[in-house]
This record gives C-alpha cells, sequence and structure tokens, in this order.
C-alpha cells in the first residue's frame, strides 16, 4: 500500500478534527488488520471507487471521543450515542474523504466517493468491500481512542 494514498487519509483526519472539534490526536504506530472487528462504539465507512484504484476507509470512535467532538462541532452535549451523533460521524467521514479527495486530485488521482454507512455498538464489525491488505492506525487524544482502517484493491 502506498504512503501517497494513505497520508492524505491521515492528515485529512487529523485537520478536520482540530478545525471542527478543536480536539487533536496524537497518531500511534500504523499496523496490519486481519478481522473485522472495530475498535469504537462507533464507525463511519465509505468506499471509493476511481480509474486507478478501488478503496474503502473507515473511522471508528470510541464513545467519549465521539461525544467530544459532537461537543465540540456543535456545541450541545450528548449522554450516548444517539442518532445526532450517529449523524456526525457519518459528516466526519465525508468531510475527511472530501479532504483526501482533493489532496489525491492534486497528484492526479481520481475517484468517487459513496454515501458513508456508520454502524455503532459494542463489537461491531468493519466490512471493506476491495480485495487487499488493510491497514489500520490508532489515535490517541485525552477524550479517547480513534482508529483509521483504509484499504485498497491490489
Amino acid at each position: 500500500m502506498k504512503a501517497e494514498f494513505i497520508n492524505p487519509f491521515l492528515n485529512s483526519l487529523l485537520e478536520v478534527l482540530k478545525t471542527m472539534a478543536n480536539i487533536e490526536l496524537s497518531p500511534q504506530s500504523p499496523h496490519l488488520k486481519t478481522d473485522r472487528k472495530s475498535q469504537g462504539d462507533v464507525s463511519g465507512v465509505i468506499g471509493m471507487v476511481g480509474p486507478q484504484t478501488k478503496g474503502s476507509f473507515s473511522i471508528s470512535l470510541e464513545k467519549g471521543l465521539a461525544l467530544a467532538i459532537y461537543a465540540g462541532m456543535l456545541g450541545d452535549q450528548a449522554d450516548d450515542i444517539n442518532d445526532d451523533v450517529t449523524d456526525m460521524v457519518g459528516e466526519i467521514t465525508n468531510m475527511v474523504s472530501g479532504g483526501a479527495k482533493r489532496i489525491l486530485g492534486e497528484k492526479g488521482y481520481e475517484f468517487e466517493m459513496a454515501t458513508p454507512t456508520v454502524v455503532s455498538g459494542k463489537n461491531h464489525e468493519l466490512s471493506h468491500k476491495v480485495d487487499g491488505p488493510r491497514l489500520a492506525m490508532n489515535f490517541t487524544a485525552p477524550q479517547g481512542k480513534a482508529t483509521l482502517e483504509i484499504c485498497f484493491d491490489r
């Protein structure tokens, strides 16, 4: 998996959360992931298709971090992961993919994005419908952990 495909998603996630919710994430080491189990309590998943490649990525958030992002973005408090919080996770997924799409477009890579799907609940599974290795990168913040997964067809 090429860093030129991955870094735009990582950088976009950091920028979106810093700008929209005033939350700074600390990246951890990337690793290959072989199971489908989510690392968070709520996840946004989006597929991408283009002439050069097909891929998928997801953002999973632990409950505390998801609620902190919600409060930071909307100035409102939520006690639990509800419909408003899952809508916000879908919007974050859109913003991150849009930022990555812009960066990759500047490098000559074009792709279209599907509508994000949001899944929540303890131990939910994520389905990336592409045939390639899945790279996961954890991020930490005082409010909790986020995990970005990305994969592209071989």
